[in-house]
């Protein structure tokens, strides 16, 4: 498709349009006063998104099953009788982490010189190959002997879950450079509202189902006449590869580049120059305040609820009514909140700066985690707390994303996210250490008090940086 718009969309925000990155991510009062194009509406009318939407279900809902079709794997073929599967659980989730930390902003640059939907294809449909040759390739090295004591199953399975981990760290910044090609800029806060809902929904169902889901696939492939025992990793597979079919029909309007030769059109391949690509980016966020702050914020974001992770054991602990192994429901708990926050603010937030929103968020999860500090000893007051923590973050997270993608010229938008990745990666990863620590050292209520003056000193960052940059004279 040719043309700077798809399908009556807006013209993507080229690097020179100024007036359109510096403007208030509000809608018009035209925009405001016209019903059907507020809420979500607009985006599940627009086909190109629900294609990228239900590939995303399936994407999502796999890569969550993925993790615990390991853990069942490791019951069923390595776990000794009496051992822990701390250790073994351990190796597979550090496995999945490395290529987020190496590889996130080196896959955003490769993103911005590939087309987004040869990518989102080309990942989903790897990773579910992956996935598929797992079964025989466990039964080949069955009875091979161990590599410095390492069966070498297990070490196939790390393997895989190396690449597949790799591979997601491709389709990750390709999907969210996606969705501004094929959604108008007005309509991003709603899409990013749904894409938020079903990422909540898949943690809560993937890892709530996870483990009967996969039994109830083995039953079946059984009763179908396919291998014993591999019915897991068929629904898994099968999953990304349902995500990757479904994609083959997606419309990004992406145009490629060519240069004429001799008066012909020929597609131009510039390869990319990692490091100087990623140096591109840094100077980007580090020109570009108010895409900046938006990152900022969502790291810290990131970091609280991989603080709360680690600290929901130790609350499920001291909370009489529950059990430590049961903290699951402490989690679950913030990912309703998310996902009920995520659903109103699709519908209702267009009419509020995001800027606002995201001093407003920010507030609510400190008032929030004020609270955690001061009743984490009460079940419900606990449940009630985190659901709002979570409800509160979606006014966070939502539009600091939608902020980064609204700014961010398309040429910037793999490079941009590739970095993102990297920094919520990281973001993500800190905390399981230093929380666990500061906890034994200081005490929940010190650490609850901790992340709210960390909240706090976020949003009051993004706030002042919104207010210099957008209203200051002669901007």
């Amino acid at each position: 498709m040719s043309g700077d718009t798809i399908g009556g969309l807006l013209p993507s925000i080229e690097p020179s349009d100024k007036s359109s990155i510096s403007e208030t991510p509000e809608l018009s009062p035209g925009d405001a006063d016209d019903e059907d194009e507020q809420g979500f509406a607009p985006v599940l009318k627009n086909r190109n998104f629900l294609t990228l939407w239900a590939g995303q279900v399936f994407s999502q809902l796999s890569d969550k099953v993925y993790l615990v079709l390991m853990i069942a794997l490791i019951e069923s073929r390595f776990q000794a009788e009496g051992q822990t599967i701390s250790g073994w659980v351990s190796s597979i989730m550090i496995a999945f982490t490395i290529p987020a930390v190496l590889f996130g902003s080196i896959a955003g640059v490769f993103v911005d010189r590939w087309s987004k939907k040869t990518v989102l294809v080309a990942t989903n449909l790897l990773r579910g190959a992956l996935v598929f040759v797992l079964p025989p390739l466990l039964w080949v090295s069955r009875d091979w002997t161990t590599v410095q004591n390492l069966p070498v199953g297990f070490g196939i399975m790390l393997g895989i879950t190396f690449l597949v981990s790799t591979l997601t760290q491709f389709f990750a910044p390709a999907e969210q450079s996606a969705i501004p090609l094929i959604v108008e800029r007005r309509h991003l806060l709603s899409a990013n509202s749904l894409y938020t809902t079903t990422m909540m929904a898949s943690v809560i169902i993937g890892f709530a189902v996870g483990e009967p889901l996969l039994a109830l696939a083995d039953t079946l492939f059984g009763q179908l006449g396919g291998f014993a025992g591999v019915g897991k990793e068929v629904l898994v597979g099968g999953g990304y590869a349902i995500a990757g079919f479904l994609l083959l029909v997606l419309k990004t309007g992406e145009k490629s580049k060519t240069i004429v030769v001799d008066g012909v059109e020929l597609p131009a391949e510039e390869p990319p120059h990692v490091w100087e690509d990623i140096k591109d980016g840094l100077r980007y966020l580090g020109k570009e305040a108010h895409v900046r702050s938006a990152l900022i914020q969502l790291v810290i974001l990131f970091s609280i609820f991989a603080a709360l992770a680690v600290l929901a054991v130790r609350l499920a602990e001291v909370i009489p009514e529950i059990k430590s192994s049961q903290f699951g429901f402490l989690l679950a708990a913030g990912g309703v909140g998310m996902a009920a926050g995520a659903a109103l603010l699709g519908t209702f937030g267009q009419r509020f700066a995001h800027a606002r929103l995201g001093l407003y968020g920010s507030i609510g999860m400190s008032a929030s985690l004020i609270g955690l500090a001061f009743f984490y000893h009460h079940l419900w007051a606990s449940l009630l707390l985190i659901a709002s923590l979570g409800a509160f973050a979606s006014l966070v997270g939502i539009p600091m994303q939608t902020t980064i993608q609204q700014e961010t010229p398309e040429a910037m938008r793999g490079k941009v996210f590739g970095l993102q990745n990297n920094a919520i990666n990281i973001a993500l990863s800190l905390p399981l250490v230093l929380a666990g620590v500061s906890e034994t050292l200081f005490g929940l209520r010190a650490v609850f008090l901790a992340l709210a003056a960390l909240t706090i000193a976020g949003a009051t960052l993004t706030w002042y940086i919104s207010r210099t940059t957008i209203f200051k004279p002669g901007s």
